[in-house]
């Protein structure tokens, strides 16, 4: 809560803790006095922010929340004011002059306010132990949401994996290759692990009248590039920029469990 230009920092606060995983929402003060008082139970605990700590229109939340004995923190430039007396804890602030030239408007308090409230914000968010999981979940939207996508947030699996045995014949993994459309396809051992890969670029390399009747084995490559499900996105279009490559196998164990293309990334809007 808070009155004037507090407000507008107070605001500030509230979306920053709401976006790090501490629940926040804003009260009116004037409002407050008009039944939005309900919207503050015994669960909740009130910042209220002043910088004289004498804010009259914070005089009924005061007296609500000393009725019903929800702890109050107070952020203030005065320790012995009204606000700062009658808080559960005082946040009080420098005493520093108002940036203006006439030493009024509420600039300097602004920001001392807002770096404390952003101070708390970080506090709270460390104590929870929030990750950057839990800040993709918050964040589905925008740039911050995109580069924290997850490599197993958009790769493909399951039957569309482009997979096959090592004794397979080269006109299977040609007719898998041009199926599943990744541009590669994985070779896979007995135990299920991938063992190596065949390119569109193989085939060029390979290319010969027995090529269809030769055995995968022995055109793979065996030092495929992969990536783990739990990587960033951004990490695999890096790791693909880097390699000038198209596409990823996603390894669990030296298992393949799924497979990312380029274009995937970029229809996710990483980049």
């Amino acid at each position: 809560m808070g009155m004037g230009k507090s407000s507008h920092i107070a605001r500030k606060v509230v979306a920053t803790m709401a976006s790090t995983g501490t629940p926040a929402f804003f009260v009116h003060p004037g409002e407050a006095s008009h039944g939005d008082l309900g919207m503050i139970t015994q669960n909740d605990a009130v910042l209220a922010l002043s910088n004289s700590g004498e804010t009259t229109e914070l005089a009924d939340m005061v007296d609500y929340v000393k009725r019903f004995d929800i702890p109050l923190i107070a952020m203030t430039g005065r320790a012995d004011s009204v606000l700062a007396q009658a808080a559960t804890v005082s946040l009080v602030l420098p005493d520093c002059e108002e940036g203006c030239s006439m030493k009024l408007s509420p600039t300097t308090s602004t920001t001392m306010m807002l770096a404390l409230g952003d101070a708390l914000a970080v506090a709270l968010l460390e104590r929870k132990g929030f990750s950057s999981d839990d800040f993709r979940i918050l964040h589905p939207g925008g740039k911050l949401g995109r580069r924290l996508l997850k490599v197993a947030d958009i790769m493909h699996g399951g039957d569309e994996l482009p997979l096959i045995g090592g004794h397979t014949a080269m006109s299977d993994a040609l007719l898998t290759m041009t199926n599943k459309s990744f541009g590669c396809v994985g070779i896979v051992g007995a135990d299920g692990r991938l063992d190596g890969i065949i390119t569109d670029g193989d085939l060029r390399r390979h290319m010969s009248p027995d090529l269809l009747g030769r055995k995968t084995s022995e055109i793979m490559n065996t030092g495929v590039t992969t990536i783990g499900p739990n990587a960033v996105a951004s990490e695999a279009v890096q790791v693909m920029n880097g390699r000038a490559i198209t596409a990823l196998f996603v390894v669990e164990d030296s298992r393949p469990v799924g497979i990312i293309h380029i274009h995937d990334c970029l229809r996710a809007g990483v980049a």
